[in-house]
């Protein structure tokens, strides 16, 4: 970056432009594993028009831009760029608007999930994407995130109605409608979502709610061995049973979660985590299927946590997985595997992975959300351990191999970023001369994320 436009950058901005080293560092890379790289400098945009200023200057200068939300990122996908500045879209925290009788809420880039519920506690309805860390909206429509209640509530696809968006070249184009349907045009709403900041910056977020639950049920169920759990959620799946989330555990992580969480009265065996969203009778009646099939498979010991208090403290547990493994070490890092595979497959998936990591040595904690087939390995290491750090990527290799083989895909919910680059050649080799004439034609100068999901040339 010339002096030039830093001069015109600092001019505009003022104090919202830092080139420090502390405030580049603070920016320079998300959750991941990856080295954090300070981009030249990182500014702090308020409006859509801010960022398209922003954008003009550097597509005109030729200086790539990473787009940075809450940094709960695991792919690198937000990994700085020492030739770029790095745009935080922090102070776009703003709901802009409510309307609960059509069940939809439009809101800036980084107004984060926890946050959104918040301020629609009131109004009868909640937003059902849940990716477990507390993201920001935006980077949750850019890697296409989705989580515990997809079973029920979809991913953001399925719930995201339309986007401002603000393209390389500065131009703000929004997308989408609030209708229920519509059959206008192209659908770039869906072009945007999972395109990790490569095509352009989202700003904004039109997203579809959902009413809060009359009633909320959820409990635990033990297993004598990964295998019945695994098959237990396929059954409840295959069954049609109404679920909003169904979560695996297996023994290793339940003995982790246990002691850092504190839970009490919970065993440490490999364990299914339901929770019911209905009516109290609808409830009733699917708990009835699920303690019948559980039982079918040799599940045990259900346990009922109806109150609200028990719920957040056992749903807390699982979303609190990563940081309960990070615990275990100081100066350790954790590298999650996440692959997704058609729900008839993922017993076969989950039995040939649990077998793998006791092949190479290594402890692997694992969680999936197994309603969706989706489930993650998630492993300690020492940065300065090289044998240990070349058996993760082989097992790594190894799963991506066999989600392929399976039919299934190298990302459900972490996004390509830096980490998956070279696997997108195996599951979408056809499709990339698409994807890349995409963007070439959107980002002519190669300004946005470059690096990240594929590389253009």
């Amino acid at each position: 970056m010339n002096e030039q436009v830093q001069s015109e950058l600092k001019k505009i901005f003022n104090g919202r432009f830092s080139t420090s080293e502390s405030t580049r560092a603070n920016y320079a890379r998300g959750e991941d594993t990856y080295e954090p790289v300070l981009s030249q400098a990182v500014v702090f945009p308020e409006t859509n028009e801010e960022v398209s200023q922003i954008l003009k200057i550097c597509n005109e200068n030729k200086i790539p831009v990473v787009p940075f939300g809450t940094g709960t990122s695991l792919e690198g996908n937000a990994v700085g760029n020492s030739n770029g500045i790095t745009i935080s879209l922090e102070k776009m925290n703003k709901v802009l608007s409510v309307n609960a009788e059509d069940f939809d809420c439009r809101v800036q880039a980084n107004v984060t999930r926890k946050q959104l519920n918040e301020h629609l506690r009131e109004d009868g309805v909640f937003f059902p994407i849940d990716p477990g860390a507390d993201a920001a909206l935006g980077g949750m429509a850019s890697t296409s995130a989705s989580g515990t209640m997809a079973v029920k509530y979809g991913t953001m696809r399925t719930v995201i109605s339309g986007l401002t968006v603000v393209l390389p070249n500065g131009d703000i184009i929004k997308t989408g409608s609030r209708t229920k349907k519509t059959s206008s045009g192209y659908n770039l709403t869906n072009l945007f979502i999972g395109s990790e900041g490569t095509l352009g910056i989202i700003t904004e977020v039109q997203v579809r709610l959902s009413p809060i639950p009359e009633s909320i049920m959820s409990a635990v169920c033990y297993f004598p061995d990964l295998d019945s759990a695994v098959k237990t959620a396929q059954e409840v799946i295959q069954y049609g049973v109404p679920i909003a989330r169904i979560e695996m555990l297996n023994k290793d992580q339940m003995e982790i979660s246990i002691k850092y969480s504190k839970l009490d009265n919970i065993k440490a065996s490999p364990t299914l985590f339901f929770e019911f969203h209905g009516s109290e009778n609808t409830n009733n009646e699917s708990i009835s299927i699920v303690e019948e099939l559980s039982k079918n498979n040799n599940g045990s010991d259900f346990q009922w946590a109806s109150s609200p208090e028990e719920q957040k403290k056992l749903w807390k547990a699982r979303h609190d997985v990563y940081y309960s493994v990070k615990s275990l070490g100081n100066n350790m890092k954790v590298y999650s595997t996440d692959v997704c595979v058609p729900i008839s497959r993922l017993v076969e998936c989950i039995s040939w992975a649990e077998k793998e990591v006791k092949k190479l040595g290594l402890t692997a904690p694992m969680v999936g959300h197994v309603g969706d087939g989706n489930f993650h390995s998630i492993i300690l290491y020492d940065p300065q351990d090289k044998e240990k750090q070349k058996k993760i990527r082989q097992y790594s290799d190894d799963l991506i191999n066999k989600a392929l083989e399976l039919e299934g895909t190298i990302t459900g919910e972490h996004g390509i970023g830096l980490q998956k680059k070279h696997y997108l050649l195996k599951e979408h080799l056809d499709n990339l001369p698409v994807m890349k004439a995409i963007k070439r034609s959107l980002d002519e100068n190669n300004i946005m994320n470059p690096g990240k999901v594929f590389d253009l040339n």
